[in-house]
């Protein structure tokens, strides 16, 4: 939880906002007003006042079972432009990796050292993927996370100065290991993810390069070995680049300087 602001207005503001961070921790989507209180830190009676507030507003809505996120968040989310504009220029080339491989696909940009996945295709063969549109993970344990720091200076700097948490035998927790890694990504163009953030689930990425910087990436998800990644490695960069060229000759595509290689102190 955040440090409220002094100012009552804004202390209300960082409290609703904490509020509904606590709906992206963890596991599930519907909690109890004790779970709530558990993952903010804030009394039950300020909670139980926040919730019926922002229930009213269409923020949360109150089930048997608990709140959940109301649908009203998923129409703002749908107008936020670095997604919108994004998602359309891939959307084509995300559904031919789909056709082309039948396992699942990412689109993902980054926000501080984490990655935001903006859309999955789940693929026919069933895994057990950790992401999901809108979810967030560490960006040096994924495919399309270390794909973006790669072409991202500042966000690599901030990412080989923290500690790298294992979450995997095979995680990359040694800083000169990563940034090894991330000189290999430059040079070939091709990140992957060898089990590093779940045990049996690979994948190969690409960025999406616009003056040098990755303002996206995308990827193909599958489960070794009865998938070898590697061969899917020519359509992700090809995919990659054709949505490189889409945003560079469309209109209203191109995101400005504000939106690329989001780096969050």
């Amino acid at each position: 939880m955040r440090k409220a602001v002094g100012r009552p207005g804004i202390e209300v503001l960082n409290r609703a906002v904490d509020l509904l961070n606590a709906f992206t921790e963890g596991p599930g989507s519907t909690h109890s007003l004790a779970e709530i209180a558990r993952r903010t830190g804030l009394p039950k009676p300020t909670l139980h006042r926040l919730l019926a507030a922002l229930d009213v507003l269409g923020l949360v809505e109150k089930t048997p079972a608990g709140y959940q996120l109301g649908i009203r968040l998923f129409e703002l989310g749908e107008h936020v432009p670095r997604k919108q504009k994004l998602r359309e220029a891939a959307l084509p080339f995300l559904q031919d990796l789909f056709e082309a491989s039948h396992d699942t696909v990412h689109l993902a940009v980054l926000d501080g050292t984490d990655v935001v996945y903006l859309e999955r295709i789940r693929g026919h063969r069933p895994i057990n993927v950790a992401s999901r549109v809108g979810g967030r993970l560490p960006a040096y344990c994924t495919g399309v996370g270390k794909a973006l720091l790669a072409f991202n200076p500042e966000a690599a700097m901030k990412a080989l100065a923290m500690p790298l948490a294992a979450r995997t035998p095979y995680t990359i927790t040694n800083h000169q290991v990563l940034a090894e890694e991330l000189t290999r990504i430059r040079q070939t163009g091709l990140s992957y993810d060898r089990e590093e953030n779940s045990i049996g689930i690979v994948c190969v990425a690409a960025p999406i390069l616009i003056d040098d910087r990755a303002i996206g990436a995308v990827s193909i998800t599958c489960s070794p070995p009865r998938t070898d990644v590697e061969r899917y490695a020519p359509a992700v960069k090809a995919a990659a680049l054709g949505i490189r060229r889409t945003i560079a000759r469309t209109p209203g595509l191109r995101p400005s300087d504000s939106t690329r290689g989001d780096v969050r102190s």
